[in-house]
Parts: C-alpha cells; structure tokens; sequence
C-alpha cells in the first residue's frame, strides 16, 4: 500500500489549529479488496478517497467504532426508540431522485456555517458516488415521507466479521424534537445485528468538537489510537 501526506491546512472542527490528512495512494486498482482492511487501521472515505488524520501536534480525532452484538441502548435512547417507533425504515442500493432536495434542506438549516455550504447536486454526488464501491442507503419513513438519509459502506472482512461504516446522515431539519441524528445511529445498529456483522464504524469522535461529541454515548465502544482500538465500557 502506498500514502501521500496532504499540506496542513485550517482544522474543520476545532478552531486555531491546522490539520494534516494521510491519504491512501491507489496505484494497483486493489482500493476495494485494502477498503476494508484500511478501515480497521481507522481510515475514512469520501467519494473516491480514503483518509485519516495525521496531525503532527494533535490526537484529538479518534475513529469509533461499536460492537454491536454487545450495544445495550441507554435509558435515554430507549424513550428515544420508543417515541419514534412510528418510523420505519429500509434500504436501498441506489440513489433516489428525493435524496437531494433533502439534503440540500439539511445543509441550508443546519450546516450554513459549515464548508459544506452551499449546497449543490455536485456536491452531494461527488462524496456519495464512487467507482469502487456502492453504499447502502438506510432511508426512514414517517408515514410516505422520506425523512432521513444514512449513507453506509458495507466492510467485508473475514477478519471480524465486517460491519458497516456510518459515511454521512442527513436529515429534515423540522423533525428537530425527533433526534433523528441519535436515531438514525440506533438504526444503523439494527441493520448492523440484523445482518450478523460485528462492528458499526462511526467515523471519528473529536471530545473537545460539540458538533462531534455524541458517538461516545454508545456503548460498550471502542476507539483507534496509539494503531489499536482500545474498548470503553459505561
């Protein structure tokens, strides 16, 4: 396998400070077969490329990982279960035409500050879409309405038992009271166990991030640093 190193440039989530990415080179078409192997070593993808923070002063990105088999949901998240248990959910292999105009509703209400704005089908596409690999797309339901979107590699691996990756959820701003961010993780564990893989990855828990520190209320979890996981229990 072979890396690149990117210039540092301005961290996305946490102010005053710069980033650096390490960055998977593919130069012998084997991008699908290392996916999931890279994965475990705490990578990332977005469209076509594979990443992970390599920052020479800062840890504070760390890939999260749970356990899924072992996921008992806290208090808290059960009335969350129970409140929406109207919702459904299902799955789907290719985008639909209604994805879009809900994302490009999610960005504009909730992200205006962020460097996803503003929203364009380019855009969307260019970090969905990727020639080596087709994601799985979580969809939920409130009666007919399609209300929110989890994007989802599937990671098949003889290793563990694979898992899904958790890529990028987008959401309708007006369910607000619905928590349809904790939800849609909720979810993404249920289809998780359902297909009897062991792991749900869900990207990278930034502590000092308030936009990013809410993967650590799953548990048991487990976190990439020092290159090996390391479990948390409550």
């Amino acid at each position: 396998m072979k890396f690149g190193i990117t210039r540092p440039f301005d961290c996305s989530y946490l102010p005053d400070r710069q980033e650096q990415l390490l960055v998977y080179v593919d130069e012998t078409n084997t991008t699908a077969v290392n996916y999931p192997q890279l994965i475990q070593a705490g990578f990332r993808r977005s469209g076509e490329q594979i990443y992970r923070p390599h920052c020479a002063s800062c840890s504070a990105c760390q890939s999260i990982r749970l356990p899924v088999a072992e996921f008992t949901p806290s208090r808290s998240q059960r009335r969350l279960l129970n409140k929406n248990k109207h919702f459904r959910t299902t799955t789907a292999d290719t985008i639909n035409a209604a994805y879009y105009p809900l994302y490009e509703k999610y960005i504009s209400q909730r992200h205006a500050d962020g460097t996803m704005y503003p929203p364009s089908e380019e855009q969307f596409l260019s970090f969905l879409q990727c020639e080596w690999n087709t994601p799985l797309f979580i969809e939920a339901y409130d009666g007919d309405t399609l209300i929110a979107v989890a994007v989802t590699d599937k990671i098949d691996s003889l290793i563990n038992g694979g898992g899904f990756s958790a890529m990028y959820t987008f959401f309708d701003p007006d369910y607000t009271e619905a928590s349809l961010g904790t939800w849609m993780i909720l979810q993404q564990i249920y289809h998780t166990q359902q297909q009897g893989r062991q792991y749900l990855y869900l990207g990278y828990q930034i502590d000092a991030c308030a936009k990013m520190n809410y993967k650590n209320r799953f548990y048991p979890h487990e976190r990439y640093f020092d290159y090996e996981w390391h479990r948390y229990d409550k």
